[in-house]
């Protein structure tokens, strides 16, 4: 009931907005907002990105083997289509903007999951391909002011520097960084309402995001990968008994830097889950998520840092009743789950052809560097004891050839260190070609 009067008290304020400007008889805000959030196109656009990717790779697929020295050393090679996303912008008029995503992931799926609450709430499934079709993004936009927007849909939740700018053309490995896709969904997209808008000097210098969206499941938290699988979307309405609340703010008063922070709360983990009597022993378990991230862009240098912090309360409790799912459930159940996860990096890469004064001839070619650092399983709670297999620090070091400004071949290679050194060190060269653009635009 309090978020349903939150969503009218918005809606209420946006039209006062609206009567205020057209009381004062100023320019309408709407256009200024406009020429913001939703430039460069007159009615409608029709674009996407896209992926290939193929893998080189010097170690086995499951370092959590029992082995005493983790991955076991073997050849392996991949080829895949990590995602192929078509992508809508339309303009109904100048106030009102509908957007949409469709990502093909691998290849595509066929799947369904069901819960029979007529047979004792076993889950089952039928699956006809591998790979997932996803809506990543569904919403209506209702452009008000430069300080002030509402959308509401499927949205993108701005926590960490890759899920706001998740396109293959704003990071510079072959594969999206790893540490922050480990512990968090990539890309994270939920049902929910937010509110946007710029400020300062010309309505240029900070901008922010505001949002309610459907919290995550903790039934999909595992050892591994934390809460990064516990993104709801797997039925098809979404639990919102206790939603998520996430800011974003952004500072962009230098030219070429910005600096950016988010946080992500919920309230209850345990209310999101599929039954409501799966958690019932827990009591409240709240999941906070702290981010920080920079890019700084001149003509010869792209660097990019970020950092990612969360804390799971309750979590000794939470992972035992993870462990006793079904065995028909659709999640992993390998617990335990951390109460802290954390992961920190940074890149940056050099234009040759800047440093080559410019030669028009010379290829556009960043020769790049990143260092990743992530565990999911940073710290537990109580009895709980962490495995070093998850702890990981690699480095990347590869070539962005764009051959054009928006179609980039890339080529890297990549070493990881496990559980400071205990275990085998993982290696893989990539290459991969991605591209990001508009096909139509009207």
């Amino acid at each position: 009931m309090r978020t349903l009067t939150s969503l009218l008290a918005i809606g209420l304020l946006a039209s006062a907005f609206d009567a205020v400007y057209a009381q004062e008889g100023k320019e309408n805000p709407v256009e200024r907002a406009e020429e913001i959030y939703a430039g460069g196109y007159d009615r409608f656009r029709f674009g996407g990105y896209g992926e290939v990717l193929a893998k080189f790779m010097d170690y086995g697929n499951n370092r959590f083997t029992g082995t005493e020295y983790g991955n076991t050393k073997e050849r392996r090679n991949s080829i895949s289509i990590p995602r192929f996303v078509l992508a809508f912008d339309y303009k109904f008029n100048s106030k009102w903007i509908l957007g949409a995503e469709i990502e093909f992931e691998a290849g595509g799926t066929g799947a369904a999951y069901e819960i029979e609450n007529t047979e004792n709430g076993e889950y089952e499934m039928e699956v006809e391909k591998g790979g997932e079709v996803a809506l990543e993004q569904f919403h209506v936009t209702r452009l008000i002011h430069p300080a002030f927007n509402v959308r509401v849909g499927h949205i993108i939740v701005p926590v960490g520097l890759t899920n706001e700018r998740h396109e293959p053309i704003n990071f510079f490995g072959t594969s999206r960084p790893e540490g922050e896709t480990t512990i968090i969904p990539s890309t994270w997209h939920e049902n929910g309402i937010e509110v946007f808008g710029s400020f300062g000097k010309n309505y240029a210098r900070f901008n922010y995001q505001a949002q309610v969206v459907a919290g995550l499941n903790p039934c999909g938290f595992d050892r591994n990968t934390w809460v990064a699988s516990g993104k709801q979307g797997m039925f098809e309405a979404d639990n919102f008994t206790s939603p998520a609340y996430v800011a974003r703010l952004n500072y962009n008063g230098v030219p070429g830097l910005k600096i950016g922070g988010s946080v992500y709360y919920c309230h209850n983990v345990c209310s999101n889950s599929d039954k409501s009597q799966t958690f019932s022993k827990v009591g409240r378990s709240p999941l906070v998520i702290y981010s920080a991230d920079f890019q700084y862009k001149n003509e010869y240098v792209t660097a990019r840092a970020n950092m990612i912090y969360g804390n799971l309360s309750n979590a000794e409790a939470l992972s035992s009743q993870i462990r006793g799912q079904t065995n028909t459930s659709p999640y992993s159940r390998i617990v335990p789950v951390a109460k802290n996860a954390v992961s920190y990096g940074g890149e940056i890469g050099f234009n040759l052809r800047a440093v080559c004064k410019g030669d028009e001839k010379f290829p556009v070619i960043y020769p790049f560097a990143r260092y990743e650092y992530y565990n999911p399983q940073q710290e537990g709670e109580g009895r709980q004891v962490m495995d070093l297999r998850n702890k990981v620090s690699m480095w990347t070091a590869g070539l962005n050839w764009y051959a054009l400004p928006n179609l980039v071949v890339k080529a890297d290679y990549t070493t990881r260190r496990i559980g400071d050194g205990k275990y085998n060190s993982e290696n893989e060269f990539s290459l991969g070609v991605a591209y990001v653009g508009w096909f139509l635009s009207k």
